[in-house]
């Protein structure tokens, strides 16, 4: 599970719900500097068991180097509604659908829309259905196919859980566990400075969990497809990451053509462990695109 330092947004940042024609989503939007020249704006999309507010520590350093930034949780995630029950809901077209219209909604097409982990695969399938409306994809600790043997274990334990428990008594369970690493990247800290993680946690729908973790695991490798694609990638990942291999993300740049990234002393949350390189990584990227 991510950890962000806090819930709260940044004090130059607003949040709100983006009205789309999908339904709302719950945004935190933070403009560009003051006296900065704005040189574009990215649509970033959380990962498993994750929330907008991963991005939190990225969004002023953008913002310094010109940039808007959107952070937005997806639907059934923290605070976008979605069904409680239906997985069929949050298929993987359902959800690239939802990132579609939420760049309509944003009407400063091209983005830069950038993906952590599942928000990777989620924004690689919107990219496939229509690639129009983005500048560029940056797939942050986001693989080429499904998840590492390892995490897949990790999931089915949590969505088996989830098919039986209520989500206060999953979060009880993983606090008595010692809260092992899932696909979020690191564990839940238990030292009791961490409740914000847990009211996160109780925003999230059961099925969104259960339909997305199912994703995770079988999700195909669409590689090739994306490289057809004219649009300009990076691949950017810490420089240990459980979830997906680095040499399998060193290999699926290469495929790409892709602008490769390395963060050093991050794991798969680079955007937490490390922000300010990773703020800089992504900066760099889009700096040398056509505005």
């Amino acid at each position: 599970m991510s950890r962000p330092p806090s819930l709260t947004p940044p004090p130059a940042a607003r949040a709100h719900p983006l009205r789309t024609a999908r339904g709302d989503f719950a945004v935190v939007d933070h403009p560009v500097a003051p006296g900065v020249e704005p040189r574009g704006t990215a649509l970033l999309l959380p990962g498993f068991t994750g929330s907008k507010e991963d991005f939190r520590l990225l969004h002023e350093p953008l913002a310094a180097r010109g940039y808007r930034t959107i952070a937005v949780d997806g639907r059934g995630q923290y605070e976008s509604d979605g069904p409680e029950h239906d997985e069929s809901a949050y298929a993987q077209p359902e959800l690239a659908g939802d990132v579609l219209a939420q760049a309509a909604a944003l009407a400063t097409t091209p983005l830069h829309l950038l993906g952590h982990s599942l928000g990777g695969q989620i924004a690689r399938a919107a990219v496939l259905l229509d690639p129009a409306p983005f500048r560029s994809l940056t797939l942050m600790s986001s693989g080429p196919a499904q998840i590492s043997p390892p995490q897949q274990e990790r999931v089915k334990l949590l969505r088996d859980a989830l098919a039986v428990m209520s989500m206060a008594e999953v979060w009880e369970a993983m606090e008595s566990m010692g809260a092992p690493e899932d696909v979020g990247g690191g564990a839940v800290d238990t030292d009791g400075g961490q409740d914000h993680l847990r009211v996160r946690w109780l925003g999230n729908k059961p099925a969104q969990l259960i339909a997305t973790g199912r994703q995770l695991c079988v999700e195909p490798d669409r590689v090739a497809e994306l490289a057809a694609l004219a649009l300009p990638y990076h691949v950017l990942s810490g420089a240990t990451d459980g979830t997906w291999p680095v040499p399998l993300l060193d290999a699926m740049a290469e495929r790409l053509r892709a602008r490769r990234t390395v963060v050093a002393d991050a794991d798969h949350s680079p955007n937490i462990d490390r922000p300010l390189p990773t703020a800089t990584a992504m900066a760099d990227f889009w700096d040398t695109l056509p505005e």
